[in-house]
């Protein structure tokens, strides 16, 4: 039987990087987002030139709807990896923001990984197998808002999907970069200027270390020696310290 994975956020940036990796390796793939035409693009550029299949999925994944759309295929059809990248920022402060855009920023990143997982995992665990890599972010060791905040949940749950798992042949690992060169600081409106440029990760090479460290059972990966750098010190620093650091970063960005 043909193997598939499936891809949320697949048409961009992590996701579409994802998607061509997997692709590479022989996967069928299902391609998740909410615009269309690009997941036809997509798709039809994975059928020509890796030869295999592929699934378009067209859903908002901060809807009910969007949401029940995907665990619907997941639990009619058999997904031995699953990828859950979609996400956003928000360009505000929590006092400040919308409520409307917490709840979709919630929805988006934790609502929706949570509930695909609770559909996919009973399922390779029954099989002994299976992967599953949640784009998490490096905001999850620091204190810088609600984006910081969602990212920890995916981080420490997979910790602990990782622990709890253990003793079978599913893998689950959080992958946890800095910034990336994607469409994601553009669509938040963030301000990236000041950011010097040995920062700036591919999407590309960081994907290829989170999938190598997932099948080794690395429960986080954290692509680029200075991201690691930083998280070595903010695991050390106290956390009075950390806190300054996210909410300094968040006010760079609003500018």
């Amino acid at each position: 039987m043909a193997s598939w994975a499936l891809v949320t956020g697949a048409s961009v940036g992590i996701g579409e990087s994802f998607t061509r990796l997997l692709a590479e390796n022989n996967y069928n793939i299902v391609l998740v987002a909410r615009d269309l035409p690009r997941l036809q693009e997509r798709a039809r550029g994975l059928e020509e030139k890796y030869c295999v299949q592929t699934h378009i999925i067209q859903a908002d994944l901060a809807t009910d709807a969007g949401c029940l759309s995907v665990e619907k295929y997941i639990a009619e059809n058999q997904v031995d990896v699953l990828i859950n990248n979609a996400g956003f920022g928000i360009n505000k402060a929590f006092t400040v923001s919308a409520l409307e855009a917490e709840q979709q920023l919630l929805d988006v990143l934790v609502r929706t990984p949570m509930r695909l997982m609770h559909v996919a995992i009973p399922a390779m665990k029954q099989r002994d197998r299976g992967v599953v890599i949640n784009v998490s972010s490096v905001a999850s060791f620091i204190a810088g808002g609600t984006y910081s905040a969602s990212k920890s949940y995916l981080t420490v749950l997979s910790e602990s999907l990782h622990t709890e798992l253990a003793g079978t042949k599913v893998k689950v690992s959080a992958l946890c970069p800095g910034f990336t060169r994607t469409e994601f600081h553009q669509r938040g409106r963030m301000s990236m200027k000041g950011l010097p440029k040995f920062m700036w990760l591919n999407s590309d090479d960081l994907v290829e270390k989170a999938w190598s460290d997932a099948l080794k059972g690395e429960p986080i990966s954290i692509p680029g020696w200075q991201y690691q750098l930083m998280i070595f010190i903010i695991q050390r620093l106290p956390r009075s310290v950390v806190r300054k650091v996210g909410m300094n970063l968040r006010k760079k960005q609003r500018k």
